[in-house]
């Protein structure tokens, strides 16, 4: 079964937060008015000490306005309401928060683009809700040509990515962002590196619900996410060196986890990640949108991937196969390690195609492999890397899948404990990263 998903459209500083002065706000309120997706403020309100909080609507009627007047280091803090704005970010540690996960949310009523598009080294989305736009719910990336970001800023859209043109946005994090009902990605990171995804919630997406692509380093981790009813949970893309995705739970989406090598990114091939502590789980869900190669049943699949580690994950339950590992067109899986997982009641708990002999596979309680023997044939350590028959997932039709903005909405997930804290750009992460912390998950 091929599994390369190709849908591809496209300091805390200061000593404290303080409100936007009352009388900065009305200078500015008497310049021209800012275009709501403009990306630069006018200089006159910009006069305000670091570490202010810019509060919405109170201060500033939107969103888009807000960030365009904050400094470096200022917490734009959103109230509850539903926002109908595509809001871009592009100056540098603006952190992005919603006073509550659940009230404040970003509609893009399926005619805007894209939510929140964040090109500003550091920036901070947290502790909010962005739903039905076109492409990406939130989109980091150093892709700052707003005709590209239209296209989802990755993909077939255009040639493989510049990347001396558009060098990677260094710095961001997306913490408590519950994202659904996309027609792309949920959380996406293109482009990007030096960051994290954490305690997010994505679920609706046509695409997948987190989404690391074309970076290396990556220099990122994806910790404690739930993903589900995505046509893929967790997708990596051309995404190499220091990634590591951690402690998520990856559970009724069509595909829960898919580690890509292709060419419609640069920075091929994919290498060097680590996927450990997960739960991928039940990946067989009708509920949600279909993949554009019809895949469904997965739960970890491998397409191209190199020098990838895969430990300590609790896989079980998807019809077609626990963990595979395969060969697109042009990019040989190799040297992948599929270690201490546990691996049980899938339509084929391992299955190995991948031609290269250099793919290992060890102590993951399978029930079943294919080939038959896999772990003893390819077998990590002294006495293993031989040559591999390939071998076929379960035989699984996929239903149809439904619309992405007609998957349900997710319940009320939880929210920051005390939305009020001093901003935290994203600067000098992700520090250390442990994936040896995470063991394997005890039950679904």
């Amino acid at each position: 079964m091929q599994l390369l998903h190709d849908f591809h459209l496209l300091v805390r500083r200061g000593t404290g937060p303080r409100r936007f002065r009352a009388g900065v706000m009305a200078l500015g309120l008497l310049l021209p008015a800012l275009a709501a997706c403009s990306s630069s403020a006018s200089p006159s309100a910009d006069r305000h000490p670091p570490g202010t909080v810019i509060q919405v609507p109170e201060d500033v009627p939107t969103v888009q306005r807000a960030v365009d007047v904050a400094n470096p280091g200022d917490l734009v803090l959103v109230h509850p309401g539903v926002y109908k704005e595509s809001v871009r970010i592009t100056k540098p540690r603006v952190v992005l928060r919603g006073s509550d996960r659940n009230t404040v949310i970003f509609d893009g009523d399926l005619k805007l683009i894209n939510g929140i598009t964040a090109t500003g080294a550091g920036t901070v989305v947290e502790n909010l809700t962005v739903r039905g736009f076109l492409a990406n719910g939130v989109l980091f990336t150093g892709v700052t040509d707003e005709k590209l970001q239209r296209h989802g800023a990755g993909g077939s859209a255009y040639d493989p990515l510049d990347t001396t043109r558009f060098p990677a946005v260094q710095g961001f994090r997306a913490t408590k962002v519950t994202s659904y009902g996309n027609a792309l990605y949920g959380i996406y990171a293109f482009d990007a590196r030096d960051g994290i995804i954490e305690d997010s919630y994505a679920s609706g997406q046509a695409d997948s619900g987190i989404y690391v692509g074309q970076c290396r380093p990556c220099n990122t981790l994806v910790r404690n996410n739930t993903v589900e009813r995505n046509a893929v949970g967790i997708e990596i893309t051309n995404a190499s060196e220091n990634l590591t995705v951690v402690g998520n739970r990856a559970v009724n989406n069509r595909v829960g986890v898919t580690i890509n090598s292709n060419d419609l990114e640069s920075l091929a091939p994919q290498h060097a990640a680590v996927i450990a502590g997960n739960v991928v789980a039940n990946n067989n869900s009708a509920d949600s949108p279909q993949q554009a190669d019809g895949g469904f049943g997965i739960g970890i699949g491998i397409g191209g991937g190199t020098d990838n580690r895969v430990e300590r994950n609790l896989v079980q339950g998807n019809r077609a196969a626990g963990v595979v590992v395969t060969d697109p067109p042009g990019h040989p899986a190799s040297n992948n390690r599929v270690t201490g997982n546990k691996a049980t009641g899938n339509g084929v708990d391992l299955v190995s195609s991948a031609a290269d002999p250099g793919n290992c596979f060890s102590d993951n309680s399978p029930g079943t492999q294919s080939p038959p023997d896999l772990e003893q044939l390819a077998k990590c350590g002294a006495g293993g890397g031989g040559k591999v028959p390939p071998g076929r997932a379960a035989g699984v039709q996929a239903p149809p899948g439904m619309a992405f903005n007609a998957v349900p909405a997710p319940p009320a997930q939880p929210s920051m404990a005390d939305p009020n804290a001093p901003a935290v750009p994203a600067v000098d992460l992700p520090g250390k990263v442990d994936p040896d912390s995470y063991p394997l998950p005890a039950a679904v």
